[in-house]
């Protein structure tokens, strides 16, 4: 079993270590290296303002003490790190990736709510650092999409397009970004701009459905952790395919799995569908 804090092993570094997903990830790298992969954790960063700088990263994902603290400061988090994970906010993601880019430092991200031009400052820095960005990193979901688009290509407009997405209550952005991910693999499919088919708002009495629209639903409740599917509804019958996460260890094994995928890897603007071999060349 190879040692998880070895100095000489692949270093990984978690942004926003003490949030939900942070505490994950923290775990996702230590169970890594504990199941013999050459990593250690190189640290993790917080705000000044959480109270959480100098605690012990293991000690609050909840695995015991490793002799690694929460720092606020970010260039010896991107220096020290060959890749690092970031599961935060859209203006910490959007100032991590110019770090990632100063440093020439990997980055995973999987922040959601990301805007366009939240990814044009990414993109950017992607000529700089490798950079892999994912709405979602389940492999799960990964493959949803490329059916999605593959189903979406195989079907004219007789079929109306719906995607469904339920999460947790305390989800602060709609629809996800998943669902986004899903709508922009239909439109892909059907070879049409999603901006110009989407119907994301329907109130009142708004009308017979517009023939190609890709409509969205949001659903907001409990604890779930992410449920999404796609339904192409015609006369007569309908087509529906999903994925349910029954916990956010499918978004940790997976950012990981990316993380490990970036060693060697040229700057560029990646996604889970390159770390998972499911682009068609």
């Amino acid at each position: 079993m190879s040692d998880p804090q070895n100095s000489s092993s692949f270093a990984i570094g978690i942004a926003g270590c003490g949030g939900r997903m942070g505490r994950m990830l923290v775990s996702a790298v230590v169970e890594a290296g504990k199941a013999g992969a050459a990593v250690r954790l190189a640290g993790g960063s917080e705000r000044q303002e959480s109270g959480l700088v100098g605690r012990d990263l293991g000690e609050m994902a909840g695995i015991g003490a490793l002799g690694v603290q929460a720092s606020d400061d970010l260039d010896v988090l991107f220096s020290t790190s060959d890749v690092v994970i970031d599961f935060t906010a859209p203006v910490a993601t959007t100032a991590h990736a110019k770090l990632a880019a100063r440093h020439g430092t990997g980055l995973v991200i999987g922040t959601t709510g990301m805007t366009e031009a939240d990814l044009a400052v990414v993109q950017d820095a992607a000529r700089q650092a490798p950079i892999v960005f994912a709405r979602n990193m389940s492999l799960g979901v990964n493959l949803l999409l490329s059916l999605v688009q593959q189903v979406s290509a195989a079907l004219d407009e007789d079929y109306d397009i719906e995607v469904l997405e339920m999460h947790h209550r305390h989800k602060v952005d709609a629809p996800s970004g998943t669902a986004l991910a899903l709508g922009e693999a239909a439109a892909t499919g059907r070879g049409v701009d999603l901006d110009a088919v989407a119907d994301k708002v329907r109130d009142g009495i708004t009308g017979e459905r517009k023939r190609g629209d890709i409509g969205f639903a949001t659903l907001r409740g409990g604890d779930v952790v992410g449920d999404h599917s796609v339904i192409f509804a015609a006369e007569g019958e309908r087509i529906e395919i999903g994925h349910r996460a029954s916990n956010r260890q499918v978004f940790s094994r997976g950012a990981v799995k990316a993380a490990f995928w970036l060693q060697g890897r040229a700057p560029g603007f990646y996604d889970m569908q390159d770390v998972l071999g499911l682009k068609k060349s």
